[in-house]
């Protein structure tokens, strides 16, 4: 079952992970294209920080959610070891969620107890999907701002 969650968070049904975030300028993950609502940083930042909340079982951040400041203050990180310190952070959390879910036994465990019945392979299941989300609107920015290559296969 861990090749399924690896091909659902790192590897698999649309280009791997590392390929969607490698080869970017400062200046393309801070640039927020006109009509888009957020940088690839912005994206990426957003992304990270959920992952942490859901895999870290931060429930006090989760209560405090507001979906009006689930992004960074700044459309661009500072340097370029702030842009590449949050990709690895990406590629972290992804790799934690799927050894998390290797153990089957875990998997069927309650994620919590204000949700009675969802299990961690819910959670994982709906991160998944969130980060999939994500990844693809770092794609379309990609390919507005000019700087996406398709993978030969």
């Amino acid at each position: 079952m861990a090749d399924v969650w690896d091909f659902l968070f790192l590897s698999g049904e649309f280009a791997p992970r590392t390929y969607i975030l490698e080869g970017l300028t400062l200046q393309d993950v801070g640039t927020r294209p006109s009509g888009a609502s957020h940088s690839i940083y912005e994206e990426l930042w957003h992304t990270v920080v959920w992952q942490r909340v859901v895999l870290e079982r931060d429930t006090a951040a989760i209560e405090g959610w507001d979906e009006n400041v689930g992004f960074p203050a700044s459309p661009a990180p500072e340097d370029e070891a702030a842009w590449q310190a949050l990709v690895d952070s990406f590629l972290a959390y992804s790799e934690r969620a799927v050894e998390l879910a290797q153990d089957d036994t875990w998997l069927e465990t309650e994620e919590g107890t204000d949700n009675p019945g969802f299990t961690w392979r819910n959670a994982l299941e709906q991160l998944a999907v969130h980060n999939a989300y994500h990844m693809g609107k770092i794609v379309l920015l990609r390919q507005i701002l000019g700087c996406w290559t398709p993978r030969s296969k």
